[in-house]
C-alpha cells in the first residue's frame, strides 16, 4: 500500500510545488515601482536594480540631479519647506545686513509686517545694538545674534534709528515669511524724480504671509492696491529658484490677458497605478491688474525653474521686456510622492515648453537687454529711462541690494524647482494590490 502511494505521488510530482510566500512590500520596492511608472528619462530605467536595500543607492543610479529621496525622518520638514515659507523653529520676523567693518554691524534689512517685529514697529534699517542684554559688536556680532535667536523664545533687541535707541521686547512665534517685497529706488520728489518700484519675487509658495493664496495672493494684493500708480515697476526674480507650479502660472496670468502660458509633457501615474504620457496646457484669463502699466522683468543665472515659466510666459505673450542675464535653464519639474514608509520621492516627471513651444531646459532664457553690472538696479534704471523715459538721478543714492554680506532666510535645495503635488490615496493602494 505504501509503494502504491509513493508511485502515485511520484506521478503527480509535476503538479506539486511548494507555495511561495508573497514578499512584504518594502520602501525600496515601492520606490522602484514608482520610478518605473513616472521617471521622465525612461532610457535609464533598465539600469535600476529591482531588488535592493538602500533607497538612496537606487536614486544615486539616476543621472538626473533633481530626482531625490527624502527619508521619513525628514519628510514633514521637507513638505513645509517645499510648499510654505514657514520659518522652521519660529522667528521674530526680521532679516539683516552684516556690515563687518562697523562697531555694531547688524543693520535690519527687512521687517515682516505681520510678524512680532512688524507688529512692534521695529524700524527697517535700524541698527541692532544688543539682544537679550548682550552687546552685539565686532566680527562675532552676527554669530551671537543668530545663537540668541535660535535658542531663546523671548528676544529683546535694542535698536538705534535716526538718533534714538529703543528696546523692543519680542517673542518668537510661527512666522510665514513674505515672498514678495516692494522697494522704491531713485526717487527724489524735490528734483522731479518719481522713482522706480522694484517688486522682488523671491520664490513661489502656496502658503506665505498670505496663508490662503501664497505668493500669488501677495502680489495680487499689491497690484490691486496700486492701480493708480503709473511708475515703472521692475519685477525682480534674481535668485528666485522656483517653487509651486500653480503659483508661477497664476502669477504670470496677472500680467497676460490671453494665450497659452505654458505647456508641459508628463510621464505620470494613472488612478489605477499604471503609467501614462500626457500634455497639459495652461491658458491665460483676462481682467487682471498687471495687464496694464509699465513693467520690466529682471533676472539672472540663479533664476530657475518656476521662475523661468513665469519669465517665458510674460515675455512671449506681452511687451514686457526681460533684462539681466541668461537664466539657469531648468525646464523640467518634479512631483513629490508620499512613499510607502512615509518618505518623499521627488521625481522629475515632466518638461516645460514656452508659449511658442520652445524648450529652455539646459539652455536658459536670454534677456532682451543684457545687464553685466554687479548691481542690477542701476542697469534696470537705465533701461527704464531708455524704454519709458523715466527721469533718474545721475548718481545712485540708494542702498545697494547686494553691496555687502546679507543674512537672509536660508533657501535650501528642497525649495527649488517646479513642483506639482499629487494625491497619494490611489497609487499607494494600487502598489499594495500589486504586491499581493
Amino acid at each position: 500500500m505504501v509503494v502504491v502511494f509513493f508511485l502515485l505521488l511520484t506521478a503527480c510530482s509535476d503538479f506539486i510545488h511548494p507555495v511561495k510566500s508573497t514578499p512584504e512590500p518594502t520602501e525600496y520596492s515601492f520606490n522602484y515601482w514608482l520610478l518605473q511608472r513616472t521617471y521622465l528619462y525612461e532610457d535609464e530605467l533598465p539600469n535600476l536594480a529591482e531588488d535592493g536595500d538602500s533607497v538612496q543607492d537606487l536614486y544615486k543610479t539616476l543621472k538626473d540631479p533633481y530626482t531625490s529621496y527624502i527619508p521619513p525622518s525628514k519628510s514633514e520638514t521637507a513638505k513645509q519647506q517645499l510648499s510654505t515659507s514657514v520659518i522652521i523653529g519660529g522667528d521674530i520676523g526680521m532679516r539683516y545686513y552684516n556690515y563687518k567693518d562697523l562697531e555694531h554691524p547688524i543693520l535690519i534689512s527687512r521687517v515682516f509686517p505681520k510678524a512680532p517685529a512688524g507688529r512692534a514697529g521695529v524700524p527697517r534699517y535700524g541698527n541692532i545694538i544688543s539682544a537679550n542684554e548682550i552687546e552685539l559688536t565686532g566680527e562675532r556680532a552676527a554669530i551671537t545674534y543668530d545663537s540668541i535667536l535660535s535658542y531663546s523664545e523671548n528676544v529683546n533687541i535694542r535698536v538705534a534709528y535716526k538718533g534714538d535707541t529703543t528696546l523692543y521686547k519680542l517673542k518668537k512665534e510661527t512666522v510665514f515669511a513674505p515672498t514678495v517685497f516692494v522697494d522704491t529706488l531713485y526717487r527724489d520728489s524735490a528734483k522731479g524724480y518719481p522713482g522706480i518700484v522694484f517688486v522682488t519675487i523671491e520664490i513661489f509658495k502656496d502658503s506665505t504671509e498670505n496663508l490662503k493664496f501664497g505668493t500669488y495672493g501677495e502680489l495680487k494684493d499689491y497690484l490691486d492696491s496700486t492701480t493708480s500708480d503709473k511708475r515703472v515697476r521692475v519685477l525682480d526674480l534674481r535668485g528666485n529658484p522656483g517653487g509651486i507650479v500653480r503659483q508661477c502660472i497664476n502669477v504670470a496670468d496677472l500680467f497676460v490677458s490671453k494665450g497659452t502660458l505654458s505647456t508641459r509633457h508628463s510621464h505620470s501615474l494613472t488612478a489605477d497605478g499604471g503609467s501614462t504620457h500626457y500634455t497639459t496646457v495652461e491658458t491665460a484669463h483676462p481682467g487682471d491688474p498687471g495687464e496694464t502699466g509699465n513693467y520690466i522683468i529682471l533676472a539672472d543665472r540663479t533664476s530657475a525653474s518656476c521662475a523661468e515659466i513665469f519669465i517665458a510666459a510674460v515675455t512671449e505673450l506681452t511687451d514686457i521686456p526681460f533684462i539681466g542675464t541668461r537664466t539657469y535653464g531648468k525646464g523640467v519639474g518634479q512631483t513629490p510622492y508620499d512613499t510607502y514608509a512615509g518618505g518623499i520621492a521627488k521625481i522629475t516627471n515632466f518638461e516645460f515648453f514656452t508659449p511658442k513651444g520652445n524648450s529652455y531646459n539646459q539652455k536658459g532664457i536670454f534677456p532682451k537687454y543684457e545687464c553685466n553690472d554687479v548691481i542690477g538696479e542701476s542697469c534696470a534704471a537705465q533701461i527704464a529711462k531708455k524704454i519709458y523715459g523715466v527721469k533718474i538721478p545721475k548718481q545712485e543714492t540708494v542702498l545697494a541690494k547686494y553691496g555687502t554680506e546679507i543674512k537672509e532666510q536660508t533657501v535650501t535645495e528642497l525649495e527649488g524647482g517646479a513642483i506639482i503635488w499629487t494625491n497619494e490615496n490611489n497609487f499607494l493602494k494600487e502598489f499594495e494590490e500589486s504586491n499581493r
